[in-house]
């Protein structure tokens, strides 16, 4: 059996769950979260747990229980607690703004770039170069940190753009640099 897949999925307080028609919702502080659950599953609800059962042994069901039993162990942390994904932007001129559900973006190009959040993310800047974005949904925050940090990827040069802030941009030396090194 898989490890991460039998293990139970532990519901804070002020957390609810349901499986309904193929279906398990999630609610809490945070959000409402749902998912299909996969054929060949079945999530059961015990007191304060929910445990992710398959019911079969094939090479699929096996390879996927512990990917099933972490997409909703990612849904109960998220109605609790949330997640965060921090972007930082680097580059003289580069800045962001908030204005509603728009982030509006100077990144060197002739024209501002106006990114719309979908619902379910929300977005804080500090100092005009730090973006937190903030949502229960791991998957979606995910996608929308990837999106906004492909409106100007970092450079290995000078290292301007948009990075994830755990990120290392690995830096190369310029033609000067390499010119000098080669004499």
């Amino acid at each position: 059996m898989s490890r991460i897949g039998r293990l139970p999925v532990p519901l804070d307080k002020g957390v609810k769950a349901a499986v309904a028609q193929g279906t398990i919702k999630v609610e809490g502080p945070k959000g409402k979260l749902q998912m299909p659950i996969p054929e060949g599953f079945a999530v059961e609800i015990e007191a304060e747990r929910l445990t992710v059962k398959r019911s079969g042994d094939t090479q699929d069901e096996r390879s996927r229980h512990g990917l099933v039993r972490k997409l909703i162990a990612n849904m109960a942390a998220g109605v609790s607690k949330g997640f965060t994904r921090v972007l930082e932007i680097n580059g003289v001129g580069y800045r962001a703004e908030v204005k509603g559900s728009n982030i509006n973006f100077a990144l060197g190009y002739s024209h501002p770039i106006v990114y719309q959040l979908p619902p379910g993310v929300t977005a804080k800047i500090e100092k005009q170069v730090t973006i937190t974005l903030e949502s229960a949904d791991r998957q979606l925050l995910g996608t929308v940190a990837a999106q906004i940090r492909e409106l100007r990827p970092p450079e290995p040069y000078k290292g301007k753009g948009i990075k994830y802030s755990d990120e290392t941009i690995r830096r190369k030396a310029g033609k000067a640099a390499a010119g000098a090194a080669a004499s």
